[in-house]
């Protein structure tokens, strides 16, 4: 089956009957969990009991939000299309919910948000031409820089995303260098092609909230070689230093 990015934008994809299928999913509740709880152990918040305010990009119906809401956390939710937010407020689900395109910005006050978590949707939805109007370079552009402006100095963004090639991997790492952020790429059991997962872990403007660096998973459940993790950084150093971009500063 193909992916939904390719058989039609989200705000049709994810219709009434999609929307409640997706969330009476067992797999997928379970898959979200997984991958929320994980999103958010990478943010490293701090742990001092203190509920941050969070913002879940692509919150469909509210699954990834659950995660959050039990550990504590305050959030706010965005997604574009009307039938999943419909669904999420059906759900009573504990965040504020927002009907918007990422693509066009976040509107969101300036160093309000303590951290953001996206699980597959800002590749999947911010690299496709979904309609003619759509260009994805400025659409990376108008969502790096609209998050950046948004969240806390200091506080990290990590979204899952599954690339489909290494010059969309650079694309996106270009765009949200060019917006300020500093990161790199977290994978998760890199050696393996079913549970492989990629993470893309940004911290905006000073040092994190926590000075840990982020590390890998293996099959064992436990931190991979200090190498694994290095291999995926080196490839973002060479990126930035071919492109000009450091910091984001970029060539003009």
């Amino acid at each position: 089956m193909s992916r939904p990015e390719i058989q039609a934008p989200p705000e049709i994809f994810y219709n009434d009957e999609e929307a409640r299928k997706y969330t009476s999913s067992s797999r997928i509740i379970d898959i979200q969990a997984k991958l929320s709880e994980r999103a958010l152990e990478l943010l490293a918040l701090p742990n001092d009991g203190v509920p941050r305010l969070l913002l879940d990009i692509g919150c469909g119906s509210g699954l990834s939000g659950e995660t959050l809401s039990e550990n504590g956390h305050q959030w706010i939710g965005l997604d574009i299309s009307e039938s999943m937010l419909s669904v999420a407020l059906e759900r009573e689900v504990e965040g504020d919910l927002m009907l918007g395109d990422m693509g066009q910005g976040l509107g969101i006050r300036p160093g309000v948000i303590d951290g953001a978590i996206s699980i597959s949707a800002v590749q999947q939805w911010l690299c496709n031409a979904d309609k003619s109007s759509h260009e994805p370079r400025l659409r990376l552009k108008a969502f790096f820089g609209s998050l950046y402006r948004c969240l806390a100095r200091g506080a990290r963004a990590v979204f899952q995303v599954y690339p489909e090639s290494l010059a969309q991997r650079e694309l996106i790492l270009g765009f949200a260098m060019r917006a300020g952020f500093a990161g790199g790429v977290v994978v998760d059991y890199p050696h393996s092609t079913k549970t492989r997962k990629e993470y893309l872990v940004l911290t905006c403007g000073p040092p994190s909230l926590s000075t840990a660096t982020p590390k890998t998973k293996g099959e064992d459940e436990e931190s991979c070689s200090e190498d694994e993790r290095v291999v995926e950084m080196m490839k973002i150093k060479q990126f930035a230093s071919r492109t000009g971009i450091d910091q984001g500063k970029s060539k003009e």
